[in-house]
């Protein structure tokens, strides 16, 4: 059974695969050609957290592809009505595939390790891969490539990061990070992100300066500095990250051609400016819509090219 749970799931090939097959349906989707691979197909989502983006995308997808997908909240008293175990077990009976939209990371990894049917990670405290994916979209969307691009992080080096981390290292981009020291990666959770994943012409650089970061960066990219489950810290997150907001001046130093990337929700006025978010540089509307294309590739390619992979392979 194949997952996604983190981008450890899939190889540096799969990857390539999944954006591949996206592109081909964001393309014939613009042309007005509609296809239906996932006619029959039901997808669960199981949501924790507040959403729109992952909401939006996966229930839209899931319907352009011909299936249909059943949202689930509060009411089905995850972690508390009865186990994980009998979660994944009676769900995956019902469906085809379940999005996990999580508090807690080890929730979606042990509902994976229980269900009959494939797990995506929607969003956990640790990683957020179909943000990545999504990024990486976008990315070569602009750029029509990966190697020798430099994609610029400012800010909190959160579970986000964590994504663009792995996705940087299968695609063979160079990430540099900027944030302070309390709150940026170490050297020892780098190699456990990275793992043996790296391809020629992935580099990886950690620093606390925003200016240094930004230099020849091709994508600049940040988060706010307060994520949901945080808001004890506000105050302090916000005097601590105050000379990490990307602004106008920050923009300036990186490359001519540099595009502005935020997962959003964004707070404006805080890691971003106005003048960054609404500049013909920021391609943030682009991004969030492709969590919708690139999420109906992985999609596709969960349901069915995979199992038909399996299929062709020598027993």
């Amino acid at each position: 059974m194949r997952h996604f749970v983190t981008l450890d799931d899939i190889t540096a090939e799969e990857f390539h695969q999944i954006l591949e097959l996206a592109a081909s349906i964001k393309r014939e989707w613009k042309q007005g050609k509609m296809s239906a691979p996932l006619a029959g197909k039901v997808m669960g989502m199981i949501f924790e957290k507040q959403s729109l983006r992952t909401r939006v995308s996966f229930e839209a997808g899931m319907f352009q592809l011909g299936g249909m997908a059943m949202p689930l909240g509060g009411e089905i008293g995850f972690g508390k009505r009865e186990s994980t175990k009998d979660i994944a077990e009676v769900l995956s009976s019902m469906v085809d595939v379940i999005m996990f939209r999580a508090l807690a990371h080890k929730s979606v990894v042990d509902l994976a390790k229980y269900s009959t049917c494939p797990v995506i990670n929607g969003l956990t405290d640790e990683d957020h891969p179909c943000q990545a994916l999504s990024d990486m979209l976008t990315v070569h969307e602009i750029f029509g490539q990966f190697r020798g691009l430099k994609l610029a992080w400012i800010g909190d080096a959160n579970n986000v990061a964590v994504s663009l981390l792995r996705a940087a290292a299968k695609l063979g981009l160079k990430m540099s990070v900027a944030a302070p020291a309390p709150f940026q990666f170490d050297s020892t959770k780098v190699e456990r992100v990275i793992g043996k994943s790296a391809v020629s012409g992935f580099e990886v650089e950690l620093t606390d300066d925003p200016a240094k970061a930004v230099q020849d960066a091709h994508v600049v990219y940040t988060d706010v500095w307060v994520s949901m489950g945080q808001e004890s810290e506000e105050a302090e997150r916000k005097k601590v990250f105050a000379p990490y907001q990307v602004n106008g001046a920050l923009l300036e130093r990186a490359r001519k051609e540099a595009v502005f990337l935020h997962c959003l929700p964004a707070r404006r006025g805080l890691e971003v400016t106005d003048e960054v978010m609404d500049s013909p540089q920021s391609r943030v509307v682009q991004q969030a819509e492709n969590r919708l294309h690139a999420q109906k590739g992985l999609l596709v390619w969960l349901l069915h090219e995979a199992r038909s992979n399996r299929a062709r392979s020598p027993r």
